[in-house]
């Protein structure tokens, strides 16, 4: 059925063009996967931290491989925008980071990312977010990016604060995960947002604790 409203973004950014390369600071770079890089995601996913906020594991190298190469394929598709996070020194995996459920009509978007324990305490999941975030307001013409994340999962509540995605309101028990069902935290950036950090993190704790029981 024809849209009566033009689409926000092209579809052609994903099917007709090479995934980009994107700087994140002298000491970052996002760039697409290879199939090189399945050992250092299967080394990744074997930390508890990332298998229970993500709720999956890697068997064996070469399941992460697959991953890899799904992850690579879903451009051209333009159903995901998945980028390796990697330090521009050593060129070594130290994330993800990614946009999913992409609806070019609306120019929506959803963010996610993960770490290696490694890497952790360099800012490098805020940074590689504020990174794919401009890219996708400024370059790519997006109108909207939600982020969403177990009511529990602190860290990564500081880093959508720090990247500037405030908080929206909490999905109630939307999300199984090992141990139940979590309450979700619904963050969102729209384009021509101006404040790094819409809602202080402050209010976001006081809000998660009026949330759980």
């Amino acid at each position: 059925m024809p849209r009566s409203i033009p689409a926000i973004v092209a579809a052609e950014v994903f099917t007709g063009s090479a995934q980009p390369v994107i700087p994140a600071g002298e000491d970052l770079v996002l760039r697409p996967w290879l199939r090189r890089d399945a050992p250092e995601v299967y080394q990744a996913f074997q930390d508890p931290a990332i298998q229970r906020w993500h709720r999956r594991t890697a068997e064996t190298v070469e399941e992460a491989e697959e991953w890899v190469a799904m992850w690579a394929r879903a451009w051209s598709a333009g159903a995901d925008a998945n980028w390796a996070v990697t330090d521009g020194g050593s060129g070594h995996v130290v994330g993800r980071v990614s946009l999913s459920r992409i609806e070019c009509g609306d120019g929506k978007a959803t963010v996610a990312y993960w770490v290696t324990p490694a890497a952790r305490g360099r800012s490098v999941a805020s940074r590689a977010l504020a990174a794919v975030t401009a890219w996708a307001f400024e370059e790519v013409g997006f109108h909207r990016l939600e982020l969403v994340h177990s009511l529990h999962n602190s860290p990564s509540c500081r880093v959508a604060v720090k990247a500037g995605f405030g908080l929206e309101g909490v999905h109630r028990s939307a999300t199984l995960h090992a141990d139940g069902w979590h309450d979700m935290h619904l963050h969102a950036r729209v384009r021509g947002d101006h404040s790094p950090e819409t809602v202080p993190f402050a209010m976001i704790a006081r809000a998660r604790h009026r949330a759980e029981p």
